[in-house]
């Protein structure tokens, strides 16, 4: 039996963040709530957020913006949007509105960089972008190259399987032949681990661009299993005909907003609006919009 743990211990592996990994890496970049065209990060040639204008005692990448790297492909927390998205955006979210949210708190205007997963965590490491909300769950290796927010929402990791799979539980994943995962997920990373460690081994994993690619795949079954959020899960298991989630948790983060390392003012200016925002339920109100009860 995989335990929870075990893949805890997997974070303190060593793994290279520093190389793009899966997904497109090509930024689309959209302002929130503003007339203003956006400044793409494309042109920010590095983005050294020390030369940008301060406001409120921070420093942003671009004087008045807020700058948010991210993979629109995490639904119901990220997502590209028919017929405008939140405020003419093009993307909704929950990390969307919060960001949004957050933007307004500090007097900024919000922008939105969509990209890969890893390509969002690069951004914000080489201040390309002054926030990545992608969730993000906080591991060992990344702390040693971004800093992050106080933990904004809880994500649990859930098994998908065709309806008609042998594998009926979390335990039969150590059967699989081949497990799906997104690139640079912890997910990946945990799963791929070795054996001892709580992972079923690299051989047996394999990583794909994005969770509806794992998705697709495992319909058309060339693989197993796919290990993925459980929100993102019931999007695409309810978009999906023939696969189920297994029962049971396979393993509980806590999502959190990254920062360019060292960049406390910005980082205690969005803990603090963030802590408003959950006290005077507009936190809330934004999760209840996409996530019901069931």
């Amino acid at each position: 039996m995989k335990k929870i743990l075990a893949l805890t211990m997997a974070a303190a592996m060593s793994l290279s963040l520093a190389a793009c990994g899966g997904g497109n890496n090509s930024a689309n970049s959209t302002p929130a709530a503003s007339s203003n065209p956006p400044a793409s990060s494309s042109t920010q040639n590095g983005g050294d957020a020390s030369s940008a204008t301060p406001s409120g005692g921070f420093t942003t990448v671009q004087p008045g913006k807020l700058i948010m790297s991210t993979e629109a492909g995490f639904p119901p927390y990220e997502m590209t949007a028919d017929g405008g998205g939140f405020n003419g955006t093009g993307f909704e979210g929950i990390d969307v509105e919060v960001a949004a949210a957050i933007a307004d708190k500090l007097g900024l205007e919000l922008v939105i960089d969509d990209m890969g997963f890893n390509a969002a965590l690069t951004a914000v490491q080489t201040g390309q972008s002054d926030i990545a909300m992608a969730g993000i769950t906080i591991t060992d290796e990344r702390l040693e190259v971004m800093d992050f927010s106080d933990s904004y929402a809880t994500g649990v990791q859930v098994v998908i399987v065709k309806e008609d799979s042998p594998i009926q539980s979390i335990d039969d994943l150590e059967n699989a032949e081949m497990i799906g995962c997104q690139a640079d997920t912890t997910g990946y990373i945990f799963a791929s681990d070795t054996p001892e460690n709580g992972g079923y081994g690299a051989d047996h994993v394999t990583a794909y661009d994005t969770g509806s690619l794992a998705v697709m795949a495992l319909a058309n079954g060339q693989i197993d299993a796919v290990i993925i959020d459980n929100e993102p899960a019931k999007s695409f298991v309810a978009a999906t005909e023939g696969l189920k989630i297994l029962e049971g948790e396979w393993v509980v983060e806590d999502y959190a907003i990254g920062f360019a390392k060292g960049n406390d003012a910005l980082r205690e200016a969005v803990n603090q609006a963030v802590a408003e925002l959950k006290a005077d339920g507009t936190f809330q109100q934004i999760v209840d919009k996409y996530i019901t009860a069931d």
